[in-house]
């Protein structure tokens, strides 16, 4: 059999059970206006560890198919990603405070 491709890209889920999607951008110079473009593919990836968190960097390569969409498996993690863990709800609430705590002017008469 042929050999099989091997890509690397950025973890963006990993939400799923044993499976990540690997975002991976390519760079391809348009044929007519020679405007340099950067594509990207989504590709789900089998994690037999669950050791992958969001914002890592990994290298993929292409395996039998594990499930509908599941066509690649996790050789190694390149660099961990440095995402914050930062609720939605928390983000500004201290701002919000301090806009709240302000003594409203006075109307003069």
């Amino acid at each position: 059999m042929g050999q099989q491709r091997v890509i690397q890209g950025v973890v963006v889920s990993d939400k799923m059970d044993k499976t990540i999607v690997v975002s991976v951008e390519r760079r391809k110079k348009h044929r007519l206006y020679h405007k340099v473009l950067t594509l990207t593919s989504r590709y789900k990836a089998h994690d037999e560890a669950n050791g992958c968190k969001l914002g890592d960097l990994v290298r993929i390569e292409e395996c039998r198919p594990m499930s509908k969409e599941k066509r690649w498996r996790v050789i190694e993690v390149l660099t961990r990603g440095d995402v914050a863990d930062v609720a939605p709800s928390s983000i500004g609430r201290e701002i919000e405070v301090t806009a709240q705590a302000a003594p409203k002017a006075e109307v003069q008469q």
